[in-house]
């Protein structure tokens, strides 16, 4: 009698687990499936067949990285030391590196798809939709902080953050995506120091002018 109460708690227990990660499946499908359908909409196609496609596209590449990060935990990657800053890997650290170990063959199949079915300047709206506009707004505080920046500074920069936002799109997380515009961010950043600017000196003034001002307008 206990044999069988005990196959059938397992028997239970499992039909259980596999109708939550159905269910969890389809919940994730749905929300990709409706961030697709809004980014792709913002385009405004006026074709329907090539709407479908670059959904399509743009609907497998975010299931994949989903998958990806899903079934590959920061566990997988040891516990170690980070060689550039000599700090211990952080769990984001770790979630990256795993992440980014995915087939490039996710990332290739994503661009060579969109640039096949849009022009250079709506694949860049897709792009920009995955990173909630990082590119222009990051590009837009660089222009606050240096106020006399050069136009061969501004080009330099502008490269820079496409190619973190061309990056980022691989990683599921909004930390990830942060983290990826960080690492350029850095690079801008000594890049202008290289370029003769000091970054401390600017960043510190354009600070202490923010705070000015959001004290000024809090007294109002």
């Amino acid at each position: 009698m206990k044999k069988l109460l005990v196959a059938f708690l397992i028997m239970t227990f499992t039909i259980t687990s596999i109708q939550s990660q159905t269910t969890n499946t389809d919940s994730t499908n749905l929300t990709l499936k409706k961030k697709v359908t809004e980014w792709v909409s913002s385009l405004n196609l006026s074709d329907a067949d090539k709407e479908q496609r670059v959904q399509l596209i743009v609907f497998t590449h975010l299931k994949a990285i989903t998958d990806w990060h899903n079934t590959h935990s920061y566990t997988l990657v040891p516990e170690g030391m980070n060689p550039r800053t000599g700090d211990k890997l952080s769990t984001l650290d770790r979630q990256m590196i795993i992440d980014s170990s995915q087939p490039a063959s996710v990332h290739q199949n994503l661009m060579d798809g969109l640039r096949m079915e849009l022009t250079e300047e709506q694949v860049e709206l897709i792009l920009d939709k995955y990173t909630v506009g990082k590119v222009a707004f990051t590009l837009n505080g660089y222009k606050s902080i240096v106020t006399d920046l050069t136009a061969e500074e501004e080009k330099v920069i502008l490269a820079n953050l496409k190619k973190a936002r061309e990056i980022a799109v691989d990683y599921k997380s909004m930390n990830q995506i942060s983290a990826i515009f960080d690492i350029y961010k850095t690079k801008n950043e000594q890049y202008l120091i290289g370029n003769g600017r000091n970054w401390r000196a600017l960043y510190k003034a354009f600070s202490v002018a923010a705070k000015a001002k959001k004290a000024a307008e809090t007294k109002k």
